[in-house]
């Protein structure tokens, strides 16, 4: 049988394999035997530019739809007024309140810029009764209502188009169920934040819009709402009455345009959105003997699939679920780059979401142009920044401006085309997007530091949110995070100038590097910046940036041992008071760099347990009454959600100087570990089993081919579909082998 041949044989049944056994499991869906009565409770449907949110408000149905690109982006924040310099100098001079009010004040006192939301559609059903059960089947994307009277809804956004859709089945008084279009109260005098403890800005009304238009016929409504120099959006609802007591029908929302619709089928567009879903799970799977990890794992990837897609926007704090209370999103709905936006995107390598992680490198290159500009206008050189807080094409909001407006914030944006190279070896986009990026940020990054007394440094450096938006958030010498991020970016630029071939640029950049000083340290380990250490419990881990995200430290070389081990020593003796959830996602995937397993799993329960709503959203605050947090609010955002995921990978697998690693960081109870189609840097994706507490087999398929540097969970070894001679052993389980396009290999434990 010729190799070609054989090869395709065995990555069909690979898939195959792979579609049957990745997908989540009936007990991981979200179930109750009621309806939600708060938005942020509700089951959460989207396909990464609509997203829908079911409910029940008061004796209604309620389904709170959104758009991602929803914006009013009038500006608030004026950056001809100051500039980096100038508040160098207001900090040099220790005045500076002339500062919070030109940065920081616009975005507290001005509704704009923010995400909107579009509308509410509602349908009276006290005539079915109360629910006998209401799941949302996360494996299809479907949500089902059944009603005592055995009326039955169902409903799915399709994952391909723009449109969801809806039906009612069992009807006794199809009339009575027609649906309500709610519209946004833009003019209903109310202009008061809403007080449910989720952070809620201000009153929609503080928009100022005129009010919108709504066009009823007999089986659709319209809704056509203007918002800011001559934009606007619609929102369109059609249905049809069918016999069998049947009621179908579907949504749009359309952006500066006239929403257009089909004939209301869901039945008949159903199979290719489900479609959609399988091929998505099929891509990677775990299974866990922890069923609460497990679970809220699954739960993080069913939102991962539903907010990210090619051509939508990047995640946002909410994305396409923003809040439905009357009252501007929790901090606008909008690009926080000093965190969210880079953990929100964390599981999309090793998952093997390589498509839905692309939405945020593809939404940062289109923004480019408005960021160099903003570069050269604030920081007054040439290069390529990111503003921390930021709008969705590409300006700058302001607001705590050591962080909105950090100097170092697209050294972080930068490590995610990074690794969208590194884990998929594409060559294309590392020659046109990749080294191109890195390269405007690290020329930008030499230019805004200064080269003084043999060492390199930045006029002003934070650590977010140190200090909050006081004066001493500014520190006059490298924090850790921003040192990390510039050691980081250096690095890569070398790497990536020798990748395409430019090794006079790479020497150039090694040298920056060099110039750099080493890590502020003491017994406390990573500090916050020089003379301050960490003092207080504190929910940013920034100053740990060098351990995870960015790999600077690695735990098994001793120096960087005691110095991980010291950094995350000091953060347990101040403890979790003033962490949010996201805390403990980060903490996790630290805890697994450190090889610390049973540590990380550990803020994963935590995280699931008492920082989740029961429709799995990361409300930041401990639900429990504080049981580990002082923060008992409730505001909804998403990066939580996803580092959580992250956190489970990084006990799986981890990528980490030049090799990857299987079951790093394995709890000790763990006895029974399988995950299946994770990917490493290199684009080899990787499977392994353990049994009875015992690694039984690693395969790894080569998606590129290269060379693979692997180090396994066991001693002694046979291998399959290959030579064995062609793997050769290196010191501390390192195994290292050529694998051609398409090929794998299959190590078994043979102790």
């Amino acid at each position: 049988m010729p190799y070609l041949f054989r090869l395709r044989v065995f990555a069909v049944l690979v898939l195959l394999v792979c579609r049957a056994s990745a997908q989540p499991k009936p007990a991981y869906n979200l179930q109750f035997d009621h309806l939600a009565n708060r938005w942020d409770e509700a089951m959460p449907l989207g396909n990464g530019m609509l997203g829908v949110l079911i409910w029940q408000k008061n004796d209604v149905l309620r389904l709170s739809l959104d758009r991602a690109d929803l914006w009013d982006e009038r500006k608030a924040l004026d950056l001809s007024r100051f500039n980096f310099a100038w508040v160098e100098q207001q900090v040099l001079k220790k005045e500076y309140k002339p500062v919070q009010k030109l940065g920081d004040a616009p975005y507290d006192n001005i509704p704009y810029p923010t995400k909107l939301p579009a509308a509410a559609l509602e349908f009276p059903i006290k005539s079915l009764g109360s629910v006998v059960s209401n799941v949302l089947d996360i494996r299809t994307a479907v949500n089902s209502i059944t009603f005592a009277n055995g009326g039955r809804f169902r409903c799915y956004i399709h994952a391909q188009k723009p449109e969801g859709h809806f039906w009612f089945e069992n009807l006794a008084a199809i009339e009575q169920l027609l649906p309500t279009l709610i519209v946004p109260n833009y003019t209903s005098g109310k202009t008061q934040r809403e007080n449910d403890n989720t952070h809620a800005g201000e009153g929609l009304e503080k928009l100022g819009y005129a009010k919108g238009t709504v066009t009823r016929t007999a089986n659709s409504i319209r809704y056509r709402q203007p918002t800011y120099d001559n934009h606007f959006y619609e929102v369109l609802i059609q249905w049809k009455v069918l016999s069998g007591n049947k009621l179908v029908g579907n949504w749009t929302i359309a952006n500066d345009k006239t929403a257009v619709l089909t004939e209301p089928a869901p039945d008949k567009t159903q199979k290719s959105h489900t479609d959609w879903w399988e091929r998505f799970w099929a891509k990677s799977a775990v299974s866990l003997p922890d069923t609460l990890i497990e679970k809220q794992y699954y739960l993080e990837m069913y939102k991962l699939g539903s907010v990210s897609r090619a051509g939508a926007p990047a995640i946002t704090l909410q994305a396409v679920w923003t809040a439905d209370n009357g009252s501007l999103p929790p901090w606008k709905g909008d690009f926080h780059n000093d965190l969210n936006t880079q953990l929100s995107y964390w599981p999309t390598y090793t998952g093997n979401r390589l498509a839905e992680g692309a939405t945020f490198t593809d939404w940062l290159w289109k923004i480019r142009d408005k960021n160099r500009t903003y570069t050269r206008q604030y920081f007054g050189v040439g290069g390529l920044n990111v503003p921390g807080v930021v709008t969705l094409s590409g300006e700058p909001m302001g607001g705590w401006i050591q962080y909105s407006l950090s100097p170092t914030v697209a050294a972080w944006c930068a490590q995610h085309f990074y690794w969208q190279w590194k884990y998929s070896m594409d060559d294309a986009f590392l020659k046109t997007k990749a080294y191109p990026y890195i390269h405007d940020v690290a020329t930008y990054l030499e230019n805004i530091t200064r080269f003084e007394t043999g060492v390199r440094k930045l006029p002003l450096s934070s650590s977010p949110e140190y200090n909050d938006n006081r004066i001493n958030a500014w520190f006059l010498d490298w924090s850790s995070y921003d040192l990390s991020l510039v050691k980081f970016l250096f690095t890569a630029a070398t790497e990536l100038s020798r990748a395409v071939g430019k090794s006079q640029e790479a020497t150039h950049w090694q040298q920056l590097l060099g110039q750099l000083p080493d890590y502020e340290t003491n017994e406390t380990g990573l500090t916050i910046a020089p003379g301050q250490n960490l003092n207080e419990s504190h929910r940013h881990l920034a100053q740990c940036m060098a351990i995870y995200p960015l790999a600077l430290l690695d735990v098994n070389k001793p120096a960087d041992k005691t110095l991980i081990d010291n950094s995350l020593k000091r953060i347990e003796e101040l403890g979790t008071k003033a962490w949010c959830g996201y805390s403990f996602s980060w903490m996790a995937c630290l805890y697994a760099r450190a090889y610390e397993a049973d540590k990380a799993a550990r803020q994963l329960q935590i995280f699931a347990s008492n920082f989740c709503s029961p429709n799995s959203f990361h409300l930041n605050g401990d639900q429990k009454g504080g049981q580990y947090s002082g923060f008992t609010y409730r505001p909804f955002t998403l990066e939580g959600n996803f580092a959580f995921a992250q956190g489970v990978h990084e006990l799986l697998l981890q990528s980490r100087n030049g090799y990857v690693q299987v079951f790093p960081a394995v709890p000790a109870d763990w006895r029974n570990v399988t995950f299946t189609n994770l990917r490493c840097e290199g684009a080899f994706l990787i499977s392994a089993r353990q049994e009875s507490g015992k690694p039984v087999s690693v395969t790894a398929m080569a998606e590129k081919g290269g060379i693979l540097r692997i180090k396994l969970p066991f001693t002694n070894w046979q291998v399959k579909n290959i030579l064995a001679s062609s793997a050769k052993s290196e010191q501390e389980h390192i195994v290292t082998v050529t694998l051609k396009k398409g090929q794998s290999i299959e190590f078994t434990n043979v102790d």
